[in-house]
C-alpha cells in the first residue's frame, strides 16, 4: 500500500506447519474486507530464506505487510485486523 492503493501481505510459510495453515485461513477470511492482497512464499525457497533473514523471522509463519515484518509464529486474527484497520485509517488521513 506504499502507493496508497492495495496493502501487500506476504505470508512466509512452510510445509507441515499447522500455524502456517491457520495463518493462511485467517488471511483468506480477513483480506476480502480490506484493500489487500496476499501471497504465500515458501520458507524453503531462496526468496523465502532471504525474506526470513531480512525480516528476522525465527520460525514460521512470518507475515509481512507492505514489506515490513508484522509478526512471526502463531498469527492473531484480532491483532491483524487492528493493524489493517490502523493502516487503512492512516491511508485515509493522507
Amino acid at each position: 500500500m506504499r502507493d496508497g492503493s492495495v496493502m501487500e501481505i506476504v505470508l512466509l510459510s512452510q510445509d507441515h506447519c499447522k500455524w502456517c495453515d491457520d495463518a493462511k485461513a485467517i488471511l483468506e477470511r480477513i483480506t476480502p474486507a480490506y484493500p489487500a492482497s496476499f501471497v504465500v512464499v515458501d520458507l524453503d525457497s531462496a526468496a523465502g530464506r532471504e525474506l526470513a533473514a531480512r525480516g528476522g523471522v525465527l520460525f514460521p509463519p512470518g507475515l509481512f505487510i507492505d514489506g515490513d515484518l508484522f509478526s512471526y509464529g502463531r498469527l492473531s486474527q484480532r491483532k491483524l485486523a487492528r493493524e489493517l484497520d490502523q493502516q487503512l485509517s492512516n491511508r485515509d488521513q493522507r
